[in-house]
Parts: C-alpha cells; structure tokens; sequence
C-alpha cells in the first residue's frame, strides 16, 4: 500500500499549500492503485470519512460508492446535511439507508452500555455488508482511518476501529488516503477539497451516537429529547462563539424522572444534563465554565422547547474522576 507508515521526517501539515501538495500526491496513488476498478466506503459525515470520500471523488469520480447508513441514533440534521453536501453538491454515488426501525427494535428493552454498544457496532457491519453485497464489481473499502488510530492500536490501547469486522466472504484491498494524518492534518486538508467548514470542524462523535447519550434502555421519545436538546446546545454554543473553541459538548438525558410544574400543571418529566468539555489528548478531560446568562437562556430554551424536560443540570465533572462520555 502506498505510504504505508509516515515518514519521520514529514512535515507536519499546517498550510494550504502542504495540503495541496498532499492531496495531489494521494490523488496520483489512489488512481495508480484503484485503477479502473470501484471503491466501497461507509460515510458516516465524520470528519474522517468526509474527507476520504472528498478526495476519493476528485480521484475516481463515481466509480466511489458511498454508503450512508442513518442508525436513528445521529444529531439532528446530520443524515440531511451527508446527502446535501456529497450527493447534490458533490454528485457522489451515494446509497442512503435509514435503518432507524432495524437499530432501535434491537436496542429496545437493553440496558447495559456494552450490549448496546456491541449490537449499534455489529448491525452497522450488517447493514453495511447487505448493500455491499447489492453491489457488482467491487474490489476495494475505503476506510477514515488516521494515523492516531494505528498507533494506538499497535500500542495496544484500543482496537483499531475501522479494521476488519467484515464477514468472511468479503475480501476488499484496503484504501487508506488519510491513515498517515494527524486530525488537525486531516482537517486542513478537508478544507482544501470543498467541504464545508461544520462538517470538517465538528466536534468528536462516538461511533453509536446518541446511543450512549441515552443512559439505559433506549426509548424513542427520550432519544428525541437528547436529540433536539443537543441541537438547541449546538445553536446556542455557536451564537456565542464557542462552537470550535470547546473541544466537546453535548445533553444526555438519564432514564429517571422527577416532578415539576408547567403551564400551572403538576408534570413528572426528565432532566437533561449538559456536558461542556476541553482537552488535548482525551486522557485528561476539564470543564469549560460557562456564563450564568448562557445557563440561565439554555435551561429557558430547552425547558420550554423539548418535549418531556423539565429539568436542566449542568456537570462540573473533570477526567477523571469521569469519563467524557456517560455511557
């Protein structure tokens, strides 16, 4: 495979002209190694896989597949905002599969965080490997990985998340144009192919979404209630010039209840807790302060507009003695 490992001494991409200069080399081994052949690649509207589409495009045109697969467990505008930008902007050949009954049938009534992370992870491959296998003449899968995923798994701190996974009877050579970036790297270079800026910029997403955002068993109403509370969040951080500036941020809605009051009437609702985090290598995690106005407009806004709220807490937890994520 083509730059297979970075080079020691590549310099760290930082300029517009560094990552022309990248993409024009990648452009060139991506066509010398995919030649005429097609190219399978599950887009999720990650950075990652953005990027690799981005360029996969510009490469070999529609002769990229993309496979955009919508669990029912992504943030409010992120399946509109993939098929926006690569199919109608991009002309990507672009399958959409929105497979939000099959997942939430499944993670119905499961309540521990591994069992649910184990069957959002293994219905996705499902999902995957259907279309795929609705599909003539593939030969090669087209993956976001990047070159801190390789250390770590070489490291052995995680499981390298994008390899294997696969059923046996799908062999496909491996496309990697970004596997030897860093995720600044990959950013510039995102930036440099067209896409658009709160899609390359985004903050991390775990891979089962708002599934671990949604403590216990997942019920569609509450899942609505972190979806449309996160939303609110993320309009409001980029009001006020935090969106890029705070690392992560993010409601989680537990699945308990207390009482309340509303319009006069007794209610017995959830509360929504909200996460605001910053951190350099995600081992160490503090918490971003925010104004008591912003507070004060947030609880307004998202006790009045999500249904099922009635309460908004605010956690002030570093990493550790917590996780970034809740589940």
């Amino acid at each position: 495979m083509p730059n297979d490992r970075r080079p020691e001494n590549m310099v760290r991409i930082t300029t517009p002209e560094l990552a022309d200069a990248f993409i024009e080399e990648q452009l060139q081994a991506l066509r010398d190694q995919i030649g005429d052949k097609k190219v399978l690649l599950a887009l999720s509207g990650g950075v990652d896989s953005s990027v690799v589409a981005a360029m996969l495009i510009k490469a070999i045109g529609d002769r990229l597949v993309c496979v955009h697969v919508n669990h029912g467990l992504l943030r409010k505008g992120e399946p509109e905002q993939v098929i926006e930008v690569f199919r109608n902007q991009m002309k990507a050949n672009l399958i959409y599969v929105d497979a939000t009954d099959r997942f939430l049938d499944k993670l119905a009534g499961v309540t521990d965080p591994e069992t649910k992370r184990k069957i959002i992870g293994g219905e996705f491959i499902e999902v995957f490997a259907e279309e795929a296998r609705k599909l003539d003449g593939i030969e090669f899968l087209a993956q976001g990985t990047i070159w801190p995923d390789i250390l770590e798994s070489e490291a052995g701190i995680k499981a390298h998340h994008n390899a294997g996974g696969l059923p046996e009877d799908m062999k496909f050579e491996l496309v990697e144009p970004v596997r030897i970036l860093f995720k600044d790297e990959v950013r510039i270079v995102g930036e440099r192919l067209g896409l658009p800026a709160n899609m390359v910029y985004r903050q991390p997403f775990p891979g089962p979404g708002l599934g671990v955002r949604c403590p216990g068993a997942i019920t569609r109403d509450r899942l609505e209630a972190v979806r449309e509370s996160d939303a609110i969040l993320r309009e409001e951080f980029a009001k006020n010039g935090l969106e890029g500036k705070v690392w992560q941020y993010f409601t989680v809605v537990p699945d308990f209840k207390s009482t309340g009051i509303k319009n006069g009437k007794r209610t017995f609702d959830w509360p929504c807790i909200i996460r605001a985090i910053n951190t350099t290598d995600v081992m160490e995690v503090t918490v971003e302060h925010l104004s008591d106005e912003l507070i004060d407009h947030l609880v307004k806004r998202i006790t009045t507009e999500v249904p099922g709220i009635n309460r908004v807490l605010f956690d002030y937890t570093p990493k550790p003695p917590a996780t970034v994520e809740y589940e």
